[in-house]
């Protein structure tokens, strides 16, 4: 993912999840952003606790407040030339349309950036358990 550091990254808790290393996703994006948070629908605590067990240090989050209300928020309170959203589904995408936000699907954001996604990580283990299994 290029395109300077003078960006807004924000990812939707689901789409943060599906992320093997979300800790490392986040230390790799703040090279490239310059500030980096997560929105969700849930209540704040199950943001914070997720967060704070994943060491994850953000510069904003949705607190009380839909991801419609949050993004615009952010948009309002941190002054960069770009807003991406990184989201899981068809709603983030619409949801990022509707408040003006580039939308950047989870899988190709992973992509982009070499983030391992969780499921790849399992398809990838039980490729090698596959391969043991065989052995005489």
């Amino acid at each position: 993912m290029n395109g300077g550091s003078d960006m807004t990254l924000a990812f939707e808790l689901e789409a943060l999840k599906e992320l093997a290393s979300p800790e490392s996703v986040f230390e790799d994006a703040r090279g490239w952003s310059e500030y980096i948070g997560v929105v969700s629908e849930k209540p704040t605590y199950v943001v914070t606790n997720y967060t704070r067990k994943n060491r994850i240090r953000q510069d904003f989050f949705s607190g009380p407040r839909g991801k419609a209300e949050s993004l615009e928020a952010v948009k309002d309170q941190f002054d960069t030339e770009r807003y991406v959203f990184i989201g899981a589904n068809e709603d983030d995408e619409a949801l990022a349309e509707r408040v003006d936000w580039e939308y950047l699907p989870l899988e190709d954001a992973a992509e982009a950036a070499d983030w391992i996604v969780a499921s790849s990580a399992d398809d990838e283990d039980e490729d090698a358990e596959a391969v043991r299994d065989d052995w005489p």
